[in-house]
């Protein structure tokens, strides 16, 4: 008799985004001729830039040519394209990585998910909150969370970040924590944590022994140059921190697939007799078992971006985001909201008015403005009381969007 993995039974009925898109189908039924704008999934609507379009033509004429036609690649990824990643995403920060600590994966939601499957079982994790839910919901499926209650799991440590304590998560106390998940700049409320601020943090994993999982997937969008755009760049973090990177908002890469892992040789782990394992090694053997590889023609197109006209050309594109996220910003607090991030990050993290919870927002917005938002209480309990709103949409449709908003809170 074949028998159900019980632990996948313990994950919450639906994934966040899910649920959001089942309200919004179930709207669009009693409301057919509605004209919804999303400002909820963080999916991107720009194109492509010109040089990664021609890199994946120029990688699929290769294909089709037996010449210079590819099979199976190396599953950790092709030379050309970390070393690209190497000399203009860490190089120019003096960061110290070697091609064979990056791994080219299919995107960052795929590595920040299967990381976790390296550690024992009962590790206890420690993750800010709000968080976004993969972190959780992976290490659910192994039975590493305990239960769930009262919006929370019971054997996970949650580091509130709220307006109340400036978004800047507390350090552990009493029980040390085993695995960290950070992600900055933030997902969802769109903040940013200093150096001074992220030092803590490494200290901390240095001091307990402890592991940090660092999503940097936003960084290209951060504006402020004294903010840091990688964990790297904090003394130590290569004994204690494993970073993941994407290309899927850096470059519009939602419908690409590809992204990268950096696992430093430095960084190991412990068995219950002291060895040390180094991460690197183990992640490479997991890598080559279960993984075959990011496709050839989506790292060409990943490499273009490297480009000087490639680098140009999604620049703008990023620009064209922080310009939508700006002006949102504007515009809601004009409106009399207590909006937060927006000025290093695509998202806008908004308390929701007069206590009101954040799926009841949600709805409200819904069904007064035909706009959707993110409930925040979606990322964890910390995020009940905001919603969050993304800037990946065009200038066109955020503007309008924000019409509706203004004329719906000036009706309430």
């Amino acid at each position: 008799m074949a028998l159900v993995n019980i632990h996948f039974l313990n994950l919450q009925s639906n994934y966040l985004f899910a649920d959001i898109a089942k309200k919004v189908n179930a709207f669009k039924v009693m409301h057919p001729k509605a004209d919804v704008i999303s400002l909820g999934i963080g999916d991107v609507t720009q194109p492509l830039c010109p040089a990664v379009i021609e890199a994946m033509r120029k990688a699929a004429d290769e294909m089709g040519d037996k010449e210079t036609f590819r099979g199976y690649g190396p599953e950790q990824g092709y030379d050309f394209l970390r070393e690209a990643i190497l000399k203009n995403d860490f190089l120019p920060r003096s960061i110290r990585i070697s091609p064979d600590e990056i791994f080219i994966n299919d995107g960052a939601k795929s590595d920040t998910g299967n990381f976790q499957e390296l550690l024992h079982w009962d590790n206890f994790i420690g993750v800010t909150d709000p968080i976004y839910p993969v972190y959780i919901d992976s290490n659910v499926m192994i039975g590493r969370c305990g239960t769930f209650r009262d919006g929370r799991w019971t054997n996970v440590r949650y580091f509130p970040t709220t307006a109340e304590n400036g978004f800047i998560p507390e350090l552990p106390k009493g029980r040390p924590v085993d695995v960290i998940y950070l992600c900055y700049p933030n997902n969802p409320t769109g903040t940013v944590l200093t150096k001074q601020e992220l030092r803590k943090w490494v200290n901390y994993a240095l001091k307990n022994d402890a592991l940090i999982l660092f999503d940097a997937a936003y960084q290209a969008y951060i504006r402020d140059p004294e903010i840091p755009h990688s964990i790297y760049e904090i003394r130590g973090a290569r004994k204690c921190a494993v970073e993941f990177r994407s290309f899927s908002k850096t470059a519009g890469f939602t419908g690409v697939r590809c992204g990268y892992t950096i696992v430093p040789k430095d960084v190991s782990v412990s068995t219950f007799e002291g060895e040390r394992i180094p991460l690197n090694q183990l992640w490479l053997r997991r890598q080559c078992t279960k993984f075959n590889g990011t496709s050839y023609i989506s790292q060409r197109a990943a490499e273009a971006i490297y480009t000087p006209e490639g680098r140009e050309q999604v620049q703008q594109t990023i620009d064209y985001y922080m310009q939508n996220a700006h002006h949102m910003l504007s515009v809601l607090r004009s409106l009399g909201f207590e909006c937060y991030g927006g000025e290093n990050a695509p998202y806008i993290w908004m308390r929701t008015p007069n206590g009101m919870g954040s799926w009841q927002f949600f709805e409200s917005l819904l069904y007064g403005a035909q706009v959707v938002c993110t409930p925040g209480v979606g990322f964890g309990p910390s995020g009940e009381g905001y919603v969050r709103f993304t800037a990946f949409g065009s200038h066109e449709r955020t503007e309008e969007a924000l019409q509706r908003i203004a004329q719906w809170a000036g009706k309430k």
